[in-house]
């Protein structure tokens, strides 16, 4: 009986011993792929942004868009540079005022991934149309999963696997394309300084008005005296006009009696 179970065993572990090596085939396919990427046009996408500095706080920014609105950019790296007079000025170096253009230019370029497989290899067993056993160059078999609509050439005619047999020395390339888009995306950010304020113009006198100080009246007594508002001498002169004419009318008045 031990012996045998030592039998069994023995067998057992062979046949593992079996499996495991045609695991270690099947991992060291003998197909050969190519990979080609080709490109096509680029379209290129640039917006431009315009904003005054309104605020600079710490790392945090506040611009006054060109379109009046308030945006505000938090956290602000302290790589990041400006263009302004030909200097480079960070976060700390901006000021009120300031005229800040961020211009980004974002690049597509459609490309296709091209991947091509080929095996070549004797039919060893065919289950179609699902899986194919071939028998490669170097001896070793390896099992292949049939893609849909696949084609085999054998001697310099396509069949499908239905047409494969045993012996035929087949091969098959499977050809994958993946469209894909890259995308680039450049950003670039200018600034003014904010305009001096305007100077006079030269040799012209500056004339700055000041407003004469109104009196305030200061409450006080009553005036007990009228304020004089002219001269007696007219009186006078008509008191006198009026003793002449009154003389000329008593020397008439006289004559008469």
């Amino acid at each position: 009986m031990n012996s045998i179970n030592g039998r069994g065993q023995v067998g057992l572990m062979l046949a593992v011993g079996v499996i495991c090596s045609a695991f270690a085939i099947s991992m060291s396919a003998q197909v050969n792929t190519e990979t080609s990427t080709t490109s096509g046009h680029s379209a290129h996408e640039v917006s431009v942004e315009r904003g005054e500095v309104v605020l600079v706080r710490g790392n945090d920014l506040v611009l006054k868009m060109q379109d009046g609105r308030i945006r505000h950019f938090p956290n602000v790296p302290e790589s990041a540079r400006v263009t302004v007079e030909g200097r480079q000025l960070g976060i700390h170096d901006l000021k009120p005022g300031m005229t800040l253009e961020r211009t980004i230019t974002v690049t597509s370029t459609p490309k296709t991934v091209t991947t091509v497989q080929t095996v070549t290899g004797k039919v060893w067993h065919i289950t179609p149309p699902s899986s194919v056993v071939l028998t490669l160059e170097d001896g070793t078999n390896q099992q292949f999963q049939i893609p849909k609509d696949q084609k085999f050439n054998v001697d310099g005619q396509e069949t499908d696997a239905w047409g494969l047999k045993k012996g035929m020395k087949v091969s098959a390339t499977k050809i994958v394309e993946v469209p894909e888009v890259h995308v680039q995306r450049e950003q670039q950010v200018s600034g003014t300084m904010p305009p001096p304020p305007p100077s006079p113009p030269p040799d012209a006198p500056i004339l700055i008005a000041q407003s004469a100080p109104v009196p305030v009246p200061v409450p006080g007594a009553a005036p007990t005296e009228l304020p004089k508002t002219g001269s007696i001498l007219p009186l006078i002169g008509l008191l006198g006009c009026l003793s002449v004419v009154s003389g000329f009318g008593l020397g008439i008045v006289r004559k008469a009696l």
